[in-house]
């Protein structure tokens, strides 16, 4: 008797252990993951993306578009938002790989106009409280300044408790 006892209290020990660490351990987990995501750290490099797209504006992290908004946008570099950003073929291979290969994971929206990470649901999520005449001050410019908030923009790091917003 006392060992069919030991044997029943094992069996609800492990019954009710294995669920409540399974769960601590999907908590533990998941608080992992949040706290990344409240980070804001996007630290991937290359030295031809930097050198070419940091150049005339942020480097934007290619965790912000997925990767088919990336290739569409690197096929379109001779009329990049007004301008002609043109690189080589093999400039424009190595960037675009290293874009793709480190994108974000999503979609992507609909083929019309150019990608811009301003317009995605991201975007208008995290910056949604931002007033227009904040965005449009001459400290700012556009939305597209990552820059003047963001610190740390040029290395990826767009923790939202080093953000600065200019009056």
């Amino acid at each position: 008797m006392q060992t069919e006892r030991k044997r029943m209290l094992f069996d609800v020990t492990v019954w009710i252990t294995g669920p409540v660490l399974a769960l601590s351990l999907l908590a533990l987990s998941l608080l992992a993951v949040d706290v990344d995501a409240k980070s804001r750290r996007l630290p991937v490099d290359n030295a031809t993306w930097r050198a070419e797209c940091g150049g005339c504006h942020v480097a934007y992290p290619p965790a912000l578009l997925p990767a088919a908004e990336w290739h569409r946008l690197m096929g379109s570099l001779d009329r990049h938002f007004g301008a002609d950003a043109s690189v080589d073929a093999k400039t424009a291979a190595e960037i675009d790989a290293f874009l793709g290969a480190s994108a974000g994971r999503g979609e992507g929206r609909p083929a019309e106009g150019e990608p811009r990470i301003t317009t995605t649901r991201w975007f208008r999520h995290e910056h949604g409280k931002v007033s227009a005449d904040v965005l449009r001050s001459a400290s700012v410019k556009t939305a597209a300044n990552c820059a003047a908030c963001h610190p740390r923009a040029a290395t990826g790091d767009f923790d939202e408790h080093a953000v600065g917003i200019p009056r």
